[in-house]
């Protein structure tokens, strides 16, 4: 690598880091779905396991990426500065809470533990603006782009869980639909934001996600949403083409979070606004 004014990829986030912002808040996002989908018994449990699989293996993917896995304890030790603090502590709230729910151990559990995970999916929303010098991290509406794209996540591979009648009806995609627009609104914005301040390297990966992200994760999912709810398709060949949008929306989200983390992420580079000169005063 070699420091200078033209920007230059971070290395210190790599495949392990992206790792946890797809399974952490695509995990985070199926326990909220979980519980406003209103599912119940065997499916209300599959749902909340699900979540904490995939929050788990976020959490484990941080593990890897430690230099000295044994000291992972010291990411408790910074709450009033540190996002990544802040998640991990929602974490070891969120994992008991969420098991407890799935195996109906209090009634209306769930509810607990999908605020907790709206909290978790946050807290990581929030890490990577802490990369002040990285433009596609610090561009403030990062924020509410990656929440989005955690519940929609979520949602999507609730569909494609649920896959069957409960998949069908109309307050659950009205849902699911919202948050599929949502996502693909708060992007154009993003991308209209960021411009031209980010590299051209950077832009032009962010720019193929995002065709991605318009096409497989919002328009064909909408597109499918929207001749179920309007009865043009029914029956099982409507829960299987609903298993399949949320499968596409998941999927375009988690490789817009990879490219974000992985191949978007250049440094500004070095910018002197003033270069002194021998014998001429400032």
């Amino acid at each position: 690598m070699s420091f200078g004014p033209n920007p230059w990829q971070q290395r210190s986030w790599d495949w392990r880091a992206a790792g946890n912002f797809i399974c952490g808040g695509a995990g985070g996002g199926l326990i909220v779905f979980a519980a406003v989908s209103g599912a119940q018994g065997l499916a209300l449990t599959a749902l909340l396991l699900g979540g904490v699989a995939l929050v788990g293996m976020g959490l484990a993917c941080v593990w890897l990426e430690l230099g000295r896995p044994l000291r992972a304890l010291n990411v408790f030790f910074n709450p009033r500065t540190s996002w990544m603090t802040r998640e991990a502590f929602v974490a070891t709230l969120l994992m008991p809470v969420a098991l407890a729910a799935a195996f109906g151990l209090l009634p209306g559990l769930q509810w607990l533990a999908a605020a907790l995970a709206l909290a978790f999916v946050y807290c990581q929303s929030r890490m990577l603006g802490g990369a002040k010098g990285i433009p596609a991290w610090r561009e403030p509406l990062a924020v509410p782009l990656l929440l989005l794209t955690g519940l929609t996540e979520g949602a999507g591979l609730g569909l494609l869980a649920l896959a069957g009648p409960a998949s069908t009806r109309p307050l659950l995609l009205v849902l699911v639909g919202a948050l599929v627009l949502g996502r693909l609104l708060v992007w154009r914005a993003y991308r209209k934001r960021l411009g031209a301040r980010a590299a051209p390297r950077a832009l032009e990966a962010l720019d193929a996600a995002g065709r991605a992200l318009q096409i497989v994760g919002a328009l064909l999912p909408l597109a499918v949403l929207a001749l179920v709810a309007s009865g043009l398709i029914g029956g099982a060949f409507a829960a299987l083409l609903l298993a399949l949008a949320g499968l596409l929306a998941a999927g375009a989200g988690a490789w817009f979070k990879f490219t974000l983390v992985t191949r978007a992420g250049f440094n500004q580079g070095f910018a002197l606004t003033h270069l002194p000169v021998r014998g001429v005063p400032r």
